[in-house]
């Protein structure tokens, strides 16, 4: 069965009228004879639309329930067996009530058309999910309701239904868009002109791509290249010179003179590496061509204008840019300075531009720059002398030789200076030999006369294929030293990657690799806000506070420019470079990632807790609440009939419930504080003996057994929180080990644990000798709402411990936990000792 087809009315906003012309063409196929039926029309109440639905066969709706509320939805198992030509199906983004088949109307859509049935729909601008954003930040409405842009863009046909801006304002003030409540808040918000005015221009143009998008797939499937400028897409063609901008500038500015078009930037490498370029000016140019409103592509190829032309064909473009040759007429000789011209004569419908620049005039020099270093270059050039020299000498008590033999040696000698002093050297060399051989070789000697023609064509081919050698080991001098550069570059990208693999660098690790990669004095990492610079992360003495203070600074996205100082970086060593920025940039996105990890572990923590103290109000809240409002509803209504005896025993169970609940929303209280980090601690001399004194006050005098030395130096802790602390430690031993020997004994000495500092401390311990807690457990058990063995009876909510240990904690102590030998349990409390007020 045959997909069926889909027809999209795309408008610019609510009232253009998409659903209109979308009934205007169901009237249209009916008449012709085509099977049409209405699987779902959103009239909105506008009677123009509700009488072009007349006349119309109309598939019945189902009625969805939800909340309370019945909701119309269109029934797509209906429409199937059906089974029509042709359906209406309205408000393509449309979200289905919850229950039915398909969360998306778009969804319902693609099952009828796989049965075979076209569909015709309808769908405003603000509903794609591509400018649902860019929509929202014009307007100031967000649509929940979107459709991928992918789905729409199937569609077979689109169509835009557009109207005036302000015609579209006639109709809603005339209210044929909405009620007439609704007008004045309409016109004054959503419906200004301004906003009508950008989303038809958004409108425009994402149908525009649409339609650039069929003529390039049609293009493609027809296998057309000729140039069909339908749109206006300038190509500017960049060598990695600095004259790239005034190139980019020039095509920018011939894209000014016509409504609309693409600029596009290309760079083209060419594997010799003769079209590297500087990336320093690339990188600057790739930005300002995205400033500008174009785009950047890098391509690879043999021939640079053959690259860039079929480049160029491929996206259709109408213009290229090209720059004027910088090569010298040598060099343009020599086929190094046809790129411009070689477009020129193969461009075909394609327009060229060549334009001049400052540069032109700059003619490049040929290469002198030693390749192999200057301490052999400068050993080649006094080679180039001395070896021909001594070649000579060795040769001339040989008179018999003939001149080809003669050559042959002289030729050796160009080839040892070619392997030592490279190409120039060997140059000077051959041409130094040839004299050579001319002056005492070559009849008549003595002189650079040559009699006989024969000697003169020898000697000529002798300077050629020496010249000729000396070229060929200078390129390969040049090609060895770019093997060994690359094969550096890549071993330092092979341990930049490894390095990323195997640990977890922080920025100031990387940016000190940075510094003794490259041999820089200092590296930094800066971030600019409004206006003013300031170091985030650096390595090395006086890390540069600025990119002026710099010697180079590349911006890294996000206001984060690398900065350093020490050299200026070779070509080279600035694509080393772009690699480590790229590696810097992902290690902060880490960072960044890390951190939002963090942040999300401790929002699902505290949903924990907060799921944990819901369950505490429905359960260990409601329980003494509800022994509470019993035992007054009894007081009450049977005052006269109960006995003292009954009363008291009423009246102490209020009194314990009334603790019982004091005692959890304090528990509650005091772990949202920990929690929110809002404890306060007060720093003051407190002892022992007083704290102890006020916990066991609301015990029962025989629960603890206390072992007290009276001459216990003060503590440095706040009283009120310690005393809370302590309280909770005893009562949970006093509820874990009834009826046993618990007993609280403090001692003095020690050290508190690793990163919280070297202080003396005193220490309280609160023995106990009941069942005591598995090792596994420890852990868990300072968690908040955990209970020994996960218990369900008794009071409490698992709060206690974990209170104690953040109040402790807040003061700069330490709660532990330690089997006491026998069986039971010890909490160790661990308290600085007081040393004086606090700054």
């Amino acid at each position: 069965m045959d997909r069926g087809s889909l027809r999209i009315f795309l408008g610019a906003a609510p009232g253009v009228g998409k659903t209109y012309a979308m009934l205007e063409e169901a009237h249209r196929l009916a008449a012709a004879g085509t099977d049409v039926v209405v699987g779902i029309v959103m009239d909105h109440g506008r009677a123009a639309t509700v009488a072009r639905v007349q006349g119309l066969e109309q598939v019945p709706l189902r009625s969805v329930e939800y909340r309370g509320t019945s909701l119309p939805e269109m029934d797509v198992d209906a429409v199937l067996e059906r089974a029509p030509h042709t359906v209406l199906v309205d408000e393509y983004a449309h979200t289905n009530a919850p229950g039915s088949r398909y969360a998306k109307r778009w969804e319902d859509v693609d099952e009828l058309l796989a049965a075979g049935i076209d569909v015709l729909t309808t769908v405003n601008v603000q509903h794609l999910a591509s400018l649902n954003d860019v929509v929202e930040s014009i307007t100031g409405t967000r649509q929940q309701e979107v459709v991928p842009d992918a789905i729409v863009r199937r569609a077979d046909q689109i169509e835009l239904v557009d109207i005036p801006p302000e015609l579209l304002r006639q109709r809603l003030g005339s209210g044929l868009v909405y009620a007439r409540d609704r007008i004045d808040a309409a016109m004054s918000n959503y419906f200004r002109l301004g906003n009508l005015a950008a989303l038809r221009e958004i409108s425009l143009i994402w149908l525009a791509d649409r339609v650039e998008e069929g003529l390039a797939e049609y293009r493609k499937r027809h296998r057309i290249d000729q140039t069909w400028p339908a749109r206006e897409r300038v190509v500017v063609a960049l060598t990695g010179g600095p004259e790239g901008e005034a190139l980019i500038r020039r095509g920018a500015r011939i894209l000014s003179r016509v409504s609309g078009g693409d600029l596009v930037a290309v760079h083209v490498r060419t594997p010799d590496g003769l079209t590297e370029g500087c990336e320093q000016d690339l990188a600057v140019q790739r930005r300002l061509v995205g400033d500008l409103g174009g785009s950047y592509q890098h391509l690879a190829g043999d021939d640079v204008a053959t690259s860039l032309l079929d480049y160029a064909r491929s996206i259709n473009a109408t213009q290229i840019v090209v720059g004027v040759s910088r090569h010298t007429r040598f060099q343009q000789f020599l086929g190094r300075g046809g790129v411009g011209a070689a477009v020129v004569r193969d461009s075909g419908e394609i327009d060229v531009h060549m334009v001049t620049h400052p540069l032109a005039e700059r003619r490049q020099r040929l290469r002198l720059t030693p390749l192999l270093g200057r301490t052999r270059t400068l050993a080649g050039y006094a080679l180039a002398f001395l070896v021909p020299i001594l070649m000579t000498a060795a040769l001339l008590p040989f008179p018999q030789l003939n001149l080809a033999t003669l050559a042959l040696a002289h030729l050796c000698g160009v080839v040892v200076v070619a392997f030592i002093g490279g190409l120039w050297p060997a140059v000077v060399a051959a041409v130094f030999n040839s004299l050579l051989l001319n002056y005492f070789f070559t009849p008549p000697v003595g002189t650079f006369t040559v009699a006989d023609p024969q000697n003169v064509f020898a000697l000529l081919v002798f300077l050629a294929v020496a010249v000729a050698f000396s070229l060929v080991v200078g390129v390969s001098s040049r090609r060895s030293r770019d093997a060994a550069l690359a094969r550096a570059e890549a071993g330092t990208l092979s341990e930049l990657a490894s390095g990323s693999l195997a640990r977890d660098q922080s920025a100031e690790d990387f940016l000190e690799q940075l510094r003794a990669e490259f041999q820089l004095e200092a590296v930094s990492l800066l971030r600019e806000s409004q206006g003013t610079w300031k170091v985030d992360s650096g390595a090395g003495p006086d890390a540069p506070a600025s990119p002026d203070e710099a010697d180079g600074a590349d911006p890294l996205g996000g206001g984060l420019t690398l900065a350093w100082r020490g050299r200026a970086l070779s070509g080279s060593e600035r694509r080393l470079m772009a690699a480590f920025e790229a590696h810097l940039t992902a290690l902060l996105e880490r960072q960044e990632l890390t951190l939002n990890l963090g942040e999300t572990v401790r929002l699902g923590e505290a949903n924990r807790i907060r799921t944990s103290i819901l369950r505490a109000v429905s359960h260990d809240l409601r329980t003494p609440l509800a022994g509470i409002r019993l035992a007054v509803t009894a007081l009450r209504r049977q005052h006269g009939k109960t006995t003292p005896e009954e009363q008291a025993e009423m009246l102490e169970a209020i009194d314990t419930y009334s603790n019982r609940l004091e005692a959890l929303v304090s528990n509650l209280l005091d772990m949202s504080r920990l929690d929110s980090a809002a404890v306060s601690v007060l720093h003051e001399p407190v002892t022992w003996l007083d704290v102890v004194s006020e916990v066991l006050a609301e015990l029962p005098p025989e629960a603890v057994r206390v072992d007290l030395a009276p001459n216990l130096p003060a503590l440095d802790g706040d009283r009120g929180l310690l005393e809370r602390a302590l309280a909770n430690v005893v009562g949970n031993a006093v509820k874990y080990a009834p009826g046993r020997d618990i007993v609280i004994v403090a001692s003095t000495g020690g050290l508190l644990g690793p990163g919280l500092g070297d202080q003396p401390v005193s220490e309280l311990r609160v023995v106990d000798h009941g069942g005591g807690v598995p090792a596994g457990r420890v852990v868990a058990m300072f968690q908040p709402f955990q209970r020994l063995g996960d218990e369900a009876n008794g009071p409490g909510i698992g709060l206690g411990l974990a209170v104690a240990k953040g109040f402790i904690e807040a003061m700069d102590g330490e709660l532990l936990a330690e089997p006491t030998p026998g069986g039971g349990l010890t909490m160790v409390v661990r308290m600085p000792l007081y040393s004086g007020p606090r700054d």
